[in-house]
């Protein structure tokens, strides 16, 4: 949505149509932008975001997070079941224990290039 200043400017400015039709058939369909809305959203909360980055150094089970972050196993567990939802982590059963990690290479990348951008 253009804020309403810019709007009464636009009227009175020729559109650059050249841009326009340049980038158009590289927009991404509705659904696609609404699903990178939802996953944006998931990095949106502190706590996900903490689990995110200890995966991002280790994996570990619900206990160690938990520990690490001084939270409750339920806790944990919720977010996670958030975060593996979301396809950015992933499970493994070893024995009675369950470990987690950064799902692929590409969440793994989101966190490294965001802590880069905030440390500009």
């Amino acid at each position: 949505m253009v804020p309403h200043q810019y709007a009464e400017r636009c009227d009175e400015i020729l559109t650059h149509t050249d841009i326009i039709e340049r980038v158009r058939p590289d927009m991404p369909e509705e659904e696609s932008l609404y699903e990178l809305s939802e996953l944006f959203k998931v990095f949106g909360d502190t706590t996900r975001i903490r689990i995110l980055y200890a995966l991002f150094e280790s994996e570990m089970c619900v206990c160690d997070i938990a520990s690490l972050l001084n939270m409750t196993q339920s806790a944990i567990s919720h977010q996670l079941r958030i975060l593996k939802n979301a396809h950015l982590v992933r499970a493994r059963r070893d024995g009675k224990t369950i470990f987690y990690a950064l799902d692929d290479d590409h969440v793994h990348t989101i966190i490294s290039q965001g802590m880069e951008h905030i440390s500009e």
